[in-house]
């Protein structure tokens, strides 16, 4: 298969669909083929539509981290857990999935960002994890050749790495074996609604009847649920990244300081990316949220560049339509799969700051390289919630920690679905924070 996977790319999985469903999952990314995983695991049918191809999206286009390290420390329960599930399904597996243990490095170029390291540790501590701070011989010490000054590092032994592309479609198959059905090119339209609850889905190939519905359809979420009369304040923000060719190792895992992250490949070279800066196109939900996006932006302003208008087909294009007849072709049959063109210019400046951290090995040479659309929320934590509509669940705004977290997630909204205790306090991710009154508290910039 080649990358990234596009509207191009052959369909993989295409289920017939059935009349009726136990539950129907809008989204083939990650969250939604886990919390089909495991709502099958309960004895449930379950049906995953995919507007385009499993995997297509932010899924299939991220870094491949698979972090517990600098985490919100109310993801951080969840992703323990993820962690423990990573490490079963890699035992099952094999190598299909690229899973390794390698470790998670971020890198410190100022006091301010060590004492943030260290405050972060308390959350680690009482998580028992293997977390330590290091100085700055034992950081230069960790990578092989690098001269940049770093005055400290932080340091996660038991964190992963997995390369994206490839494992989602994988843990997608496995579903598959399992009994879930997936039908990729299968735009959901809108929900079926019965005296106000949900009574199943309609999709541009057919309905579905259902009694339950879970939204984890990534950046494409807020439309898709502005539809139905629900407001999220969720944007994108773009994020470009390369694989360089082969190189000699400096490191086994991923590392990270505010220039640059990279995180070694199967294929013996790296995936690099800038480690703060991103892209964002300007549109009506962005002017409709800025006043609840202050406080992020206040915090970290000078990492975003604002581009004049999300290109056409996106979310959040002026022309997308916010409102469609459930009988006609939606936005999301017209746009299949976002597949932004990378910036390159920002891509030049990872490669700068990696020859200069890495003199011996120089500007690194890229192989290819792309962009995703990452699903962000203004406090950078999802909204893990039932919807005010009955039946209706929402898993969305993974504000690009969602690889990492998925199968933990994806436990845990299947429980939510099913009313069963999800075992970690969901408070953090309730939809309500942005009505009542709760102040919004970014998570940490680590």
């Amino acid at each position: 298969m080649s990358f990234p996977i596009s509207e191009a790319s052959p369909i993989r999985f295409s289920a017939a669909l059935p009349a009726r469903a136990d539950v129907v999952v809008i989204g083939g990314g990650v969250i939604g083929v886990m919390t089909a995983w495991f709502l099958r695991e309960k004895g449930l049918s379950v049906v995953v539509c995919e507007k385009g191809r499993i995997a297509a999206e932010q899924s299939g286009r991220n870094w491949g981290w698979v972090r517990q390290q600098g985490r919100d420390p109310g993801e951080l329960p969840i992703m323990v857990e993820s962690l423990s599930i990573w490490k079963q399904l890699a035992l099952q597996m094999g190598d299909g999935l690229g899973f390794k243990q390698t470790g998670v490095l971020y890198l410190a170029k100022t006091e301010a960002e060590i004492a943030g390291f260290e405050a972060w540790t308390e959350h680690s501590r009482a998580h028992q994890l293997d977390t330590r701070l290091l100085t700055a011989d034992e950081t230069l010490g960790m990578l092989k050749g690098a001269v940049s000054p770093w005055k400290g590092g932080l340091f996660t032994g038991s964190d992963a790495r997995a390369e994206p592309w490839v494992a989602v479609p994988a843990l997608a198959t496995a579903a598959v074996e399992k009994g879930v059905m997936i039908r990729e090119a299968c735009a959901v339209r809108g929900l079926d609604l019965s005296a106000g609850k949900v009574a199943g889905v309609v999709t541009e190939a057919g309905r579905i009847a259902c009694d339950h519905v879970v939204v984890a359809a990534g950046a494409w979420s807020r439309l898709f649920l502005g539809s139905l009369g629900i407001r999220i304040p969720q944007l994108s923000v773009l994020a470009s990244v390369a694989a360089t060719e082969p190189m000699p190792e400096i490191f086994p895992g991923n590392a990270a300081d505010d220039d640059f992250a990279f995180r070694r490949r199967a294929d013996g070279g790296y995936s690099i990316a800038p480690g703060a800066r991103h892209d964002f196109f300007i549109g009506r939900d962005a002017f409709e949220s800025f006043g609840v996006y202050l406080p992020v932006l206040k915090k970290d302003f000078r990492s975003t560049n604002f581009r004049a208008a999300a290109p056409k087909g996106f979310p959040d294009g002026w022309g997308t339509p916010r409102r469609w007849a459930l009988d006609r072709e939606s936005p999301f049959e017209r746009q299949r799969v976002l597949n932004p063109a990378p910036k390159m210019r920002t891509l030049s400046a990872v490669q700068e700051s990696f020859a200069r951290a890495f003199p011996s090995l120089g500007r690194p040479k890229l192989k290819s390289a792309w962009a995703g659309m990452i699903d962000s929320l203004p406090d950078v934590v999802p909204i893990v919630d039932h919807a005010p509509i009955p039946g209706l669940t929402i898993a969305t705004g993974m504000s690009g920690h969602g690889f990492g977290i998925g199968p933990g997630m994806g436990r845990v909204v299947a429980d939510l679905v099913t009313g069963r205790p999800a075992g970690h306090d969901l408070s953090r991710f309730r939809l309500s924070r942005f009505s009542d009154g709760s102040p919004i508290r970014p998570g940490p910039s680590l």
